[in-house]
Parts: structure tokens; sequence; C-alpha cells
């Protein structure tokens, strides 16, 4: 077994070695159209450049089996002429000398001559003349077995040949053989030899000559290809991706008049069109930018003070007339709407102008998610809903933007409260190595597809025809999605029509690492998965495949089990926490500020929920709301 398994090792490295140079050769023909150009070439003029071998070589051996043949027939009518002389017999030595003159007046055309007896109890032996070897003695004429088998089954005036090699190997020979009735002697086999020698040498000649045409023709082809195809096709790709990269002023060089020339000026009038295009786009960004930036700045001085006088006039409603109450409270509700929408789109400015600046500091994301609760606890009660959040009972600490990351949960919760159809809003937090995570995932209407494709569109919404009950300017979640990718971090949704959705958010514990995986499952463990789930949101590299549809990439998850596999359990992920345990904040209607245990976790300790407020200056609930509905 030992020396067979040491036998087979060089025959697998060489049939790995043979392999990846197939695969070289395949790959270079697929990639390469000058690879491909040449090749094709190659193969055409190796077919063209056989059949003219083949050509040459069939008319050099007819043209000598001719002369051979020729000669021949004079040596059999001279042999054929012998007579008895004065009387006397024909011997062995006549037929010998007659021979061998034979041969010497045609040297250099003929091998040998041999003349062989065809009845074995005659006096005569076999006669050979030429074709001696340094010994002196007469070779024997190559006579196969296939010559012989045609000799004894053709006519007795036939004549036969077969291409043989010469008796000394000098080269080939061609062997013409007939039968022949001398007078006087009986019955003879007459083998004539012929040299093919010189027919061969023109023949590699020509060989070797149409060889290196076809090295110089190949050669030709392969520089006239690089310099008319190849070279122009490589420069278009490099200036399609160099415009590609935002160089929108590079342009191909046109030389000539023929197809390239024209693809290559075809090329740059699109080029122009785009580039003339992409900056009239640019410059109308710029101002509409301008515009809402002006607009919403000069908005706010007169805003300011109608805000105060509504709310003015709204503390004293209590001494108004019913009528002018209810004015009163409708005056100070759209004035703080106008007021959140104003600070929407200042925001969305500014992350247009690129002025939207991190403050990183070392924060708890359990803290922000319990204030944040604290904060929507009234308005869930509104809507009867219930709260429940999984967190563990250690600090998740992350260096972020405070205001930002509040900013995110709730637009999320108070989202998740909005769609929640009344059903459990539930709310995890978990942590490993590298990022901290948040997902609100809520029982509500869902998403399908296509409204998980447009989620963070500005101004989207699923259904315009919904009522807004908590209000909202279509921004919050583009807002929240610039939020997450100020702190390169990722913020993810997942939604499937009555059965919920998931919005997750994973950012790094540090603003300069990278994430590679989320603490949290995406979609969630609890979605009933049937087939391939959408989810929207930047690439991750849990196990995602991205395609880039509309405005943002959607990320398409087809194994949910071995999602669930790659991720810890929003306990199990917290590398803060000694415990591992959970703690389960529930907000009840009625009860914001209970406490209880989700059914079927283990009993674990209460985190305070008195943390109080984030500070967000002007923000609201209200002025929170993302654009689905």
């Amino acid at each position: 077994m030992t020396s067979e398994s040491a036998a087979d090792g060089p025959v697998r490295t060489a049939a790995s070695a043979l392999k990846t140079f197939w695969n070289f050769i395949l790959r270079s023909f697929s990639h390469s159209l000058q690879v491909r150009i040449v090749v094709l070439t190659s193969v055409a003029i190796f077919g063209v450049g056989t059949y003219m071998s083949q050509q040459i070589a069939r008319g050099l051996f007819d043209t000598r089996l001719d002369s051979l043949s020729s000669q021949t027939r004079s040596i059999l009518a001279e042999l054929r002429s012998l007579a008895p002389v004065d009387g006397q017999a024909i011997t062995q030595d006549m037929l010998s000398s007659q021979l061998s003159s034979i041969y010497n007046r045609s040297a250099g055309s003929v091998y040998s001559l041999t003349l062989q007896p065809t009845d074995p109890n005659t006096s005569f032996s076999t006669i050979t003349a030429g074709g001696a070897n340094e010994d002196g003695e007469a070779p024997q004429v190559p006579i196969t077995d296939e010559l012989r088998e045609a000799i004894g089954k053709a006519p007795a005036d036939d004549k036969l040949y077969q291409s043989v090699s010469l008796p000394d190997g000098t080269g080939p020979g061609l062997l013409i053989t007939q039968e022949l009735q001398i007078p006087g002697a009986g019955q003879f086999q007459l083998y004539y030899l012929g040299d093919l020698s010189e027919q061969q040498d023109t023949l590699n000649f020509v060989q070797r000559s149409m060889f290196v045409a076809a090295l110089v023709l190949v050669g030709a082809v392969a520089w006239i290809v690089t310099r008319l195809v190849v070279t122009p096709v490589r420069t278009g790709a490099e200036v399609a991706r160099l415009i590609a990269d935002g160089d929108l002023d590079e342009r191909m060089p046109v030389h000539g008049n023929d197809e390239i020339a024209v693809l290559g000026e075809s090329f740059n009038d699109m080029a122009d069109t785009l580039q003339h295009q992409i900056e009239q786009m640019e410059r109308l960004s710029v101002l509409q930018r301008q515009f809402v930036s002006d607009v919403s700045h000069e908005l706010r001085t007169p805003l300011t003070t109608i805000r105060a006088a509504a709310d003015l006039i709204y503390d004293s409603r209590d001494d108004l007339d019913s009528v002018t109450a209810r004015s009163a409270e409708l005056l100070n509700s759209q004035a703080e709407r106008f007021d959140s929408l104003l600070s929407d789109l200042l925001e969305i400015s500014r992350y247009d102008a690129g002025a939207a600046a991190l403050v990183p500091k070392p924060v708890d994301i359990g803290a922000i998610v319990t204030s944040v609760i604290e904060t929507v606890s009234m308005v869930a009660e509104q809507m009867e809903t219930a709260i429940v959040v999984h967190a563990p009972s250690s600090p998740v600490m992350a260096e972020v933007d405070r205001v930002r990351i509040t900013r995110i949960v709730r637009n999320l919760v108070v989202n998740a409260i909005e769609h929640g159809e009344s059903n459990p809003v539930d709310v995890y937090v978990a942590s490993n190595a590298e990022a901290v995570a948040v997902s609100v995932r809520d029982h509500g209407v869902g998403m399908n597809e296509e409204q998980v494709e447009h989620v963070f569109d500005r101004f989207w919404r699923a259904d315009p025809a919904r009522k807004r009950t908590l209000g909202g300017s279509g921004l919050g979640l583009a807002i929240s999605l610039e939020d997450a990718h100020l702190h390169h971090g990722w913020l993810q949704v997942w939604g499937k029509p009555s059965e919920g959705s998931c919005f997750r958010l994973t950012i790094p514990r540090r603003p300069d690492q990278e994430i590679t995986s989320s603490p949290l499952p995406l979609p969630p463990r609890d979605a009933q998965i049937r087939g391939s789930a959408l989810v929207a949101g930047p690439l991750s590299s849990d196990g995602s495949v991205r395609i880039q549809t509309g405005s943002i990439p959607i990320v398409v998850e087809t194994e949910p089990e071995m999602l669930d596999a790659d991720h810890d359990s929003p306990a199990e992920a917290d590398s803060q926490s000694a415990s591992h345990q959970e703690t389960t904040r529930t907000a009840e209607p009625g009860t914001a500020d209970a406490s209880t245990d989700e059914p079927g976790t283990a009993d674990v300790g209460e985190r305070s929920v008195d943390i109080g407020e984030a500070d967000l200056g002007e923000d609201s609930v209200n002025d929170s709301r993302g654009g689905r509905s």
C-alpha cells in the first residue's frame, strides 16, 4: 500500500500541474481578445499548412512514382529480351551481369535491383544489384507481409508498389515490383527499390519554410490586433474606469476613420453628454441643498416667533371659548410639526453638505435604550403597546455620539409603535468584541419587498393614505441611516407582510473599528422564514449577498438557520457581562414603569430606568418619525 501511494504521488502532481496549466489556458482564452485571435489564427494556419504540406508531399511522391515506374518498364523490357547466346542456356552469372549493368546505368535514381525466382525448385537464386552495405553484402529487400500477400493475389502482369524505409535507414524509399518471364530462365519477381531521400529533403525544406512563415504571420497578426483592436479597447476600459471614479475629463484618443475610431468618437460623445448632465445635476443639487438650507434658516426666526406666540395662546386656552381653544391646540400642534420638519431639513442639509460631525463619547447603549423607552412610554400607553427590552444586566459600552444614537433608537421605537398594531414591541441590546447592536422588532403589518427596498428613501411612505397617528416628516429613517453611516455602522431592516418587521442598528465599539458581524441576527430568531428574506441596509459580511437596487443596497439572506448559528444570543454575545443575565423591561398600557420577566427567561436583576431624557435639543417624539407608513 505504501509503495502504491508513493507511486501515485508523482502522477497526482503531474495531473494537478496539467489541470492548472489547462485552467490557465482556458482563463487566458476567455479573458483576452488578443489570445483568442492568436490561437484561432494559429489553428487556421496550422490547418492550411497541414493541407498544403500533404498536397506537396503527394505531388512529390506521384512525380517520383511516375519516374520510377517508367524506369521499371524499361528494365522489364530489357530483361525480357535476354536470349541464349550460341545455343548456350542463360546462367546465374549472365543474369547477375545484366542486372549489374542495368543498375550502373541507373545509378542515382535506383537504390537496388533484386531479381527473385518464383519457382523454389529452380537452379537460379536471388540476385541483387546495388545497395551494398559497408561489408559489401547486398541488403535484404524490405518486403512486408502485406506486399507478399498482394503479390500472391495480383495477376502476373500487375505492377505493385509500396512506401518503405531504405535498408540502411538513410531515408524513405519506394519499392516497385512486377513479375516477368525471362526466356530460357523461367519466372522471376523484379523488385525495384527507389530512393526518396531527395524528395523528403524537398518536403522538409518546404515545411520549415511554411513554419517560419506561419510564425511571422502569427506575430504580425498579434501585433496588428494589439495595435488596432486590443490597445484601443484597453484604453477605453481604463478611460471608462477613470470616468466612473469621478475623473469626468478623461477621453479616448481617436486615430483614423475605421470602426475603432468611430467607437472612440461615440464613446467620447457619450462621455461629454454624461459629464454635462452630471455637472448640471450637481449644480442643481447644490442649488437645491442651498435653497433648502437657506429657506430652513430663514424660516427658523419667524417660526420661533410663531412658536412663542402659539405657546402663549396655548397656555391660555382655558380662558378661551371652545372654538378658539381648539384652534389654539391645532396651532400649537402644527407649529411643533413645522418646527420638526425644519429641524429634519436642516439636519439633512448638513449631511448633504458634508458638515455633519461626530462627537463620540463612552456611552452605555442600554442606558440610551432605557431613556428612550421612558420618553415614549406615554405614547406607547396611548397606542396600547407593550415595549419589552431584552438587554444584559451589565453596561454595553461604546464610543458613540449619544445624541445621534438616541435619535436613531427613538425613531425605530416610535416606528414600531406606529406600525405594531398594538402588538408588543421587542427591543434587543447585545454586543460582541467589536460591535454593539440594537434591534427593534414589531409584530404589526410588516413590509413587502418593494417597501423594504425604499424604506430608507427620503419622504417615502409605504402607504400615503395611511393615517399618521404620531405625525412625522418622512425623513426620520433617512436621517437615522445617515447617523449610522457617520458611526461607520449598519442600519438594516427585515420585514414580511403580516409578520412585522425588525430594524437592526449595528455600530462599532470605537469609531475606528471595523465591523465584520453583528451581535444580533437578522432576520430575527422568531421570524417565520419561508424561502429567502430581503434585508435592506449597507453590506454586511455575515453571509449576505449585495444587490444594488434603487437608492440603497439590498441584501439577500437565504440561509436563516446559518445566520442564527453565526450569531450569539443577546445574552451570550455580550462579552462585557459576567453573569450573562438578561434584563427585561416592559412598558405596558397604563403601567409604563412596570418591569416583568419575559416568559421563558431566567430570573434576572432589574436595571434602573431613572436615567432621564436624552439631550436632543428641540427634537421631540413627533419629529422623529421616519418615512414608513
